[in-house]
C-alpha cells in the first residue's frame, strides 16, 4: 500500500507540531505540501529526515512555498515549469518521482476576484501547466498532481452555489481549466470514491465557517487513470481542521494498492 496525502498548512513555521504529529499519526509514503511560507533555507528538514522522509522544498518566504516529503525515494526533483517561458515570480510547483510515482505538490493561484489581474495569472498558470502535461509527461504513466488547486470542481464541492456567483474559484473559465486537464488524462481521485456533495477541504477561519458547515473542496489529487484505477480509499480528514490554531484546509489522503 502507498498513502500520499496532499495539505495545504497555511505556514509550516506555525504549524510544523501540527503536522509532524499528525505525519507520525498516519505514517504516509508520500506528503505534498502547499504554502508553506518559507524560505528555503529556513524549511525544517532535519525535523521531517529524523521522520524518515526525504525532503524537497521550492519556498520563497512569507508567501506562498510548495514541498514534496518522501519514504519511498525521492527522484528526478525540479521546481517550477520546464519549458521556454520566463520563470515563475511565485514559488507554486514541485516535481518529484517517489516510488516509481511521478507527483507534483501545486499550489495553483487564488485569483483573488474575476476582475483582479491575479485572476488572469490564475488562467494562464493553467494554461500552463495543461502544456507541461502536452510537452513532459505521458497520460499513461503513474502521475498524480496533487495540491491546492483553488477550484471547486462542480457545484457539489461548494456549499453554496448561489453564495459564489461572481466570484472565483467556481467560475466558468476556471473549472473549463480543471476540465482541460482531465481532456489530457487526468483524474479527479475523489470523485471515483465519492459521489455525494458537503465533503470539503476547505473553511474560512471567519464566521464560524468551518461549524457551520459553510466550506469548499479545493484539494485536489489529479492522477493519471493507470494510477487512479489503483486508488484503495480517499478521504478528508477533518479532525485536521479542529484544534488549536489549525490550517484553514484539510488533508486529502489516499491510499494505493501495491
Amino acid at each position: 500500500m502507498l498513502r500520499l496525502v496532499t495539505w495545504n498548512v497555511n505556514s509550516l513555521k506555525a504549524r510544523l507540531d501540527r503536522v509532524t504529529e499528525w505525519l507520525e499519526q498516519f505514517s504516509p509514503d508520500i506528503v505534498c505540501l502547499q504554502e508553506t511560507k518559507l524560505a528555503d533555507k529556513a524549511f525544517p528538514d532535519l525535523t521531517f529526515r529524523e521522520m524518515g522522509y526525504d525532503c524537497a522544498h521550492h519556498g520563497q518566504g512569507q508567501w506562498n512555498g510548495v514541498a514534496i516529503l518522501s519514504k519511498v525515494g525521492l527522484d528526478d526533483v525540479r521546481a517550477g515549469w520546464d519549458d521556454d517561458g520566463e520563470d515563475d515570480p511565485e514559488a507554486r510547483l514541485l516535481w518529484a518521482t517517489c516510488g516509481g510515482v511521478r507527483v507534483a505538490s501545486a499550489y495553483v493561484p487564488n485569483g483573488r476576484s474575476l476582475d483582479d489581474d491575479h485572476y488572469t495569472y490564475k488562467l494562464r498558470w493553467l494554461e500552463r501547466l495543461r502544456a507541461t502535461l502536452d510537452d513532459h509527461e505521458d497520460a499513461g504513466s503513474q502521475l498524480a498532481i496533487c495540491g491546492d488547486y483553488n477550484i471547486a470542481p462542480d457545484d457539489r464541492d461548494v456549499w453554496s452555489p448561489k453564495a459564489f456567483e461572481g466570484a472565483t474559484h467556481t467560475s466558468e473559465p476556471e473549472r473549463a481549466a480543471l476540465a482541460r486537464l482531465e481532456e489530457w488524462g487526468l483524474e479527479d481521485v475523489f470523485r471515483r470514491h465519492h459521489d455525494v456533495g458537503g465533503l470539503f477541504s476547505w473553511w474560512d477561519y471567519r464566521g464560524g465557517d468551518f461549524h457551520q458547515g459553510r466550506g469548499m473542496r479545493i484539494d485536489l489529487v489529479m492522477a493519471t487513470r493507470s494510477l487512479a484505477e489503483r486508488s484503495a480509499m480517499v478521504v478528508i480528514d477533518r479532525n485536521a481542521r479542529k484544534g488549536k490554531q489549525p490550517s484553514d484546509h484539510a488533508p486529502v489522503v489516499v491510499d494505493f494498492t501495491d
